[in-house]
């Protein structure tokens, strides 16, 4: 066993075998390995290890695994001794340790895998462990963080649209139904106003119609009671013929002036009081009329309870008093 320089080897009673000493750069990837919180993690590391020459007792250790075997043979079984060890610490360990501290990373994974590798006769150090997973990692926060705020900001102008919209349908209902309110509310004033208008005509014109009745009351009065005062003149003593057939119809003439001339005061001044009234609201009830029939009837039924109202009040029976003169 000779570890660099030359050798003599004799063919046919000598063997010889080359094993490399060179310095082998290893990749360790551990994919969806769980962290002591349960969080799958995915790691790559590089280790860079070589076959110890320093003792050679390790070099014989080395000789006698790896002699025979080819380079690839060679990286893969110190490829999976490494990628063991590194998911047993992985393990043990928060994301937040593997990301913050890959120093302590580093060195537990060594302290455990270097045991196995210096029984291989291996000897060597974990170099950058995680940090080409950890850029990648890197990389995609950043690049998720600016379609994420991209996202973010669609979805801010699309509401803030959204909400000015609705603000502007809002406005626009509200409009609207004031103005259909304004609309209603002024037909029905004008509704309201023209049954008010009609009500005083009507009440105007019966108005008017009540005087002329009276005044024609009046004149008929009049009529009578001049008749009534002919009647008294003394044509019927210059021997008229005709003068006792009439004489009692004669004298009844002055009593039914009377009754005429106190109907129509009573009439005049009820309808005057009446006259002075700004406006009148009658309700009907049931088959009644209403209008100006019933104001008419109203001062008709007055004029009727005025002579009730004296008796009761004086004693004095008006009607009475009449009949007897």
């Amino acid at each position: 066993m000779l570890a660099g320089g030359r050798v003599l080897v004799f063919p046919g009673l000598q063997r010889w075998r080359r094993l490399s000493l060179n310095v082998m750069t290893i990749k360790v990837h551990s994919p969806g390995v769980y962290t002591v919180q349960g969080v799958a993690l995915k790691v790559t590391g590089v280790a860079q290890v070589k076959i110890s020459t320093q003792h050679p007792d390790v070099l014989a250790v080395a000789c006698e695994h790896f002699l025979n075997k080819k380079q690839e043979e060679i990286h893969a079984l110190i490829t999976a001794t490494l990628e063991g060890h590194q998911r047993g610490i992985m393990g043990t360990m928060t994301v937040e340790d593997i990301y913050k501290n890959r120093a302590l990373f580093n060195s537990r994974v060594f302290e455990v895998a270097s045991k196995d590798l210096y029984a291989l006769g291996i000897h060597g150090y974990l170099k950058a462990l995680g940090m080409a997973q950890t850029a990648q990692v890197k990389r995609d926060a950043r690049i998720g963080e600016a379609e994420a705020k991209k996202d973010s900001e669609i979805q801010k102008s699309l509401a803030a649209e959204t909400l000015l919209a609705a603000q502007y349908i809002n406005k626009t209902l509200v409009a609207k139904a004031k103005r259909d309110f304004e609309l209603q509310k002024a037909a029905y004033d004008q509704e309201v106003k023209s049954r008010e208008a009609e009500a005083n005509l009507a009440y105007e014109l019966q108005s008017c119609k009540t005087k002329q009745k009276i005044q024609e009351e009046k004149m008929e009065i009049k009529v009578t009671y001049d008749s009534g005062e002919e009647g008294k003149n003394p044509g019927g003593a210059t021997g008229d013929p005709m003068h006792g057939k009439t004489s009692d119809v004669t004298e009844k003439q002055p009593a039914e002036a009377a009754k005429y001339k106190l109907g129509f005061f009573m009439l005049n001044g009820v309808s005057t009081s009446l006259s002075n009234t700004k406006s009148i609201k009658m309700v009907s009830s049931g088959d009644s009329p209403v209008g100006a029939q019933k104001l008419t009837q109203e001062v008709i039924n007055i004029t009727c309870c005025v002579p009730d109202m004296v008796k009761n009040m004086t004693g004095v029976d008006i009607l009475k008093t009449l009949s007897v003169a």
